[in-house]
């Protein structure tokens, strides 16, 4: 219920309790009295909504903005993939934050990563994987998703 009408509400409400609690037995109200009591409640109540409707202009829903798609680099012939587009970078990312820098870990104790260990994809997490997969012989895997996952799998068990 909108802020200012249940203000309003209460307070009508109380007024009115408060005017049938301080009548005494002889001083019954009448029907009459009570039909303005429930007019003045209700013209209370009927102002309220109408200042509250009054106080919100009604403004359009915002537009969704389109999404800007990265643009494709030009290398050579072809198009290069951003970096955290590529099938490692899926793959790294969809590993827990621990296991991340499990990998990191392991990355650097074989001598492929430098840098700290945070567990966040970057050029120099990117560049020891490859690394690991050519020495290791699996440097085709990193094309694919399934196959940048066997490399992590291979360096986390």
């Amino acid at each position: 219920m909108l802020p200012s009408v249940l203000k309003n509400t209460i307070a009508a409400t109380t007024a009115l309790s408060i005017a049938l609690a301080s009548t005494s037995p002889a001083m019954a109200i009448g029907d009459k009295e009570k039909g303005f009591l429930q007019g003045v409640a209700a013209t209370l109540l009927l102002g309220a909504i109408i200042k509250d409707g009054n106080r919100r202009a009604v403004q359009p829903a915002p537009q969704p903005q389109p999404v800007p798609q990265p643009q494709p680099t030009p290398v050579g012939g072809g198009y290069a993939v951003p970096l955290y587009q590529t099938p490692a970078a899926v793959a790294f990312n969809s590993y827990s934050s621990s296991q991340r820098r499990a990998i990191q870990q392991r990355l650097a104790a074989y001598g492929y990563y430098r840098s700290g260990i945070d567990g966040a994809f970057g050029m120099g997490t990117y560049n020891a994987t490859l690394a690991y997969a050519r020495d290791s012989g699996n440097a085709a895997q990193m094309q694919s998703r399934a196959g940048a996952f066997g490399i992590y799998d291979s360096l986390l068990y």
